[in-house]
């Protein structure tokens, strides 16, 4: 029997922490500003459920790099929906060696990765919102930041990432993988990255 590619794990962590964090999601939270600037939870939900249909996209070999329209009324339970199809998809056999990104071929293990590093950090952001504020685990955390310090160089900072905020002096990785994605607990809101288009 064969293991999963590295990556898919992550991912798998990464979707088992967030689904946790959208069970406590309820329709008074929609409003609240989220850590991501100008972004309320209502934007984050559509923003994270765009994502997770275009890493599926990505198991099947490419990803569309446009943006699609989200209707306001899709929320939590099809994201639920959409984050199992999501690892069903780079689960299953025969998931290609490269995936094309707007034209660009990667390999399968980074896209897998740097999905695992959205969905964690979007998760971390609506655990914040809705109060519950649970930290990254921190295997995960140690384990998705060299790919989001790979994935995000000094170009990318602005519009796209939040400028990297430094750690507090003996900060847990989840701290770390956090402030390098400039978010902190109580740290006032700062840009997302979001889908190109």
């Amino acid at each position: 029997m064969s293991h999963p590619e590295p990556g898919v794990e992550l991912l798998e962590r990464a979707l088992a922490y967030t689904r946790v964090a959208l069970r406590h999601v309820h329709p008074a939270h929609l409003h609240r500003a989220t850590p991501c600037a100008g972004w309320d939870l209502d934007h984050l939900l559509d923003h994270l459920h765009d994502a997770l249909e275009a890493f599926t996209e990505g198991a099947h070999g490419t990803i569309a790099v446009t943006r699609r329209a989200r209707a306001l009324e899709v929320r939590v339970a099809a994201l639920q929906g959409v984050a199992a199809e999501l690892l069903g998809a780079w689960s299953a056999p025969g998931t290609p060696s490269l995936v094309v990104v707007g034209g660009l071929p990667l390999p399968t293990g980074l896209v897998s990765r740097v999905a695992a590093v959205e969905v964690a950090t979007h998760g971390w952001d609506i655990a914040q919102t809705t109060g519950r504020a649970t930290p990254l685990p921190p295997a995960l955390a140690r384990a998705l930041l060299p790919v989001a310090e790979t994935l995000v160089g000094p170009n990318d900072r602005g519009d796209r990432f939040a400028a990297a905020l430094r750690p507090r002096p003996g900060a847990d990785p989840g701290e770390r993988l956090l402030a390098f994605l400039g978010r902190a607990p109580g740290h006032r809101p700062q840009p997302c990255r979001t889908r190109p288009g």
